[in-house]
């Protein structure tokens, strides 16, 4: 039945498709990448603490030998040189173990992409099913990932038999040498082996991410019926959004109709913009934008503006910039300060009846 659905999934999977994967943790994961990523900074940070931890170290332990005779064995000073023990071999391996905590994120977030995945933390009660679970065992994902294994096990294997016997030819089980020459081989040695190590684990590393790329991708095929579900789901909540948006807007023109009986004057191009501004002193700082429109929802504010006789002021360029600056509920921009206070002027001076209505139509709508 699997392999039937999965004849059935010839279409490449959509970005949503492929954004709830990732949520839900399936993304192409290599154990192995994290290893190496681990070994390499490991190996990395070595390089350049190894010299001054070996000596902190050496040190600590000549201090402990040199005092050994002179020191007695009590609770207290057993303590201390444990306490200093501790803190010389922390500030040895401190950043060895940083460094390969650093690498394991890295390591997840190159594989997930830096994304959060928190649906993958959810309870799926399905992989509690026996029957499932005996399907998963048996499966050929997991032949394939046993055959990644044991080619780990060769590979590591052959890494390290070829490493160690290139180092038996080396003078030191063949003839005398001094002893510095000792240090000097474990050296070469460790950098020996962990090259290997890193070529290797590189080299399965690589192979164990594409497999599980290639295995993701085949997993998140879609059949056509679902791409076609997945675009009528789509195409409805698109038709919801608009629907959505257009209801926010009625009832912000509707708002808008409403305080324009409150305007002081509205500002008019004269057919295609119209404005509505409101000034009260000692409560605005600046004339602010009651209402804008354009076209027919222009002339609708016109046309309420004469019902409650607000008086309308046609100024091309001001209506222009008012209707491209200004936004609804808020003042007018700085750079039209002037040119609305001289419309102010003008309204203020020719309908005094207009705002002593005004002054009492707004009373009553506080209350």
């Amino acid at each position: 039945m699997a392999e039937h659905d999965q004849d059935q999934k010839t279409e490449q999977p959509t970005e949503k498709h492929l954004s709830d994967a990732r949520d839900r943790g399936q993304f192409a994961k290599a154990p192995e990448l994290s290893v190496l990523l681990m070994v390499g900074s490991a190996v990395a940070v070595l390089a350049f603490t190894a010299r001054s931890s070996a000596q902190a170290v050496g040190e600590f332990a000549v201090s402990i030998f040199t005092r050994f005779t002179v020191t007695s064995v009590q609770r207290d000073t057993v303590v201390v040189e444990l306490g200093e023990m501790v803190m010389v071999v922390a500030r040895a391996l401190g950043p060895v173990l940083a460094a390969c905590v650093v690498a394991a994120l890295l390591a997840g977030g190159l594989q997930s992409g830096f994304q959060l995945s928190p649906k993958a933390l959810a309870i799926r009660w399905e992989a509690l099913d026996p029957a499932s679970g005996f399907g998963r065992i048996f499966s050929k994902a997991v032949l394939v990932r046993a055959g990644i294994d044991l080619l780990k096990l060769i590979a590591i294997g052959c890494a390290l038999y070829v490493g160690a016997r290139n180092l038996l030819l080396d003078p030191l089980f063949s003839a005398p040498v001094e002893a510095a020459y000792l240090g000097q081989f474990l050296n070469q040695a460790a950098i020996a082996f962990l090259s290997r190590l890193l070529l290797a684990l590189g080299v399965i590393a690589a192979i164990s991410y594409a497999y599980e790329k290639f295995k993701l991708s085949r997993e998140l095929m879609m059949t056509r019926d679902q791409v076609k579900e997945e675009r009528r789901n789509a195409e409805g909540n698109a038709n919801l959004k608009a629907a959505q948006r257009r209801l926010a807007r009625r009832l912000v023109q509707k708002q808008m109709l409403a305080a324009v009986p409150t305007a002081d004057v509205i500002v008019t191009n004269p057919t295609h913009f119209a404005v509505a501004l409101k000034y009260e002193r000692g409560v605005d700082q600046a004339p602010v934008v009651l209402a804008k429109g354009e076209n027919r929802f222009a002339q609708r504010l016109k046309a309420i503006a004469a019902e409650h006789g607000v008086p309308t002021i046609e100024n091309k360029p001001v209506a222009r910039l008012l209707f491209a600056m200004g936004r609804v509920g808020e003042t007018i921009p700085p750079q039209l300060y002037q040119a609305v206070a001289e419309i102010l002027a003008v309204v203020y001076r020719t309908h005094r009846y207009y705002f002593h209505q005004l002054r009492t139509r707004r009373l009553a709508g506080a209350a």
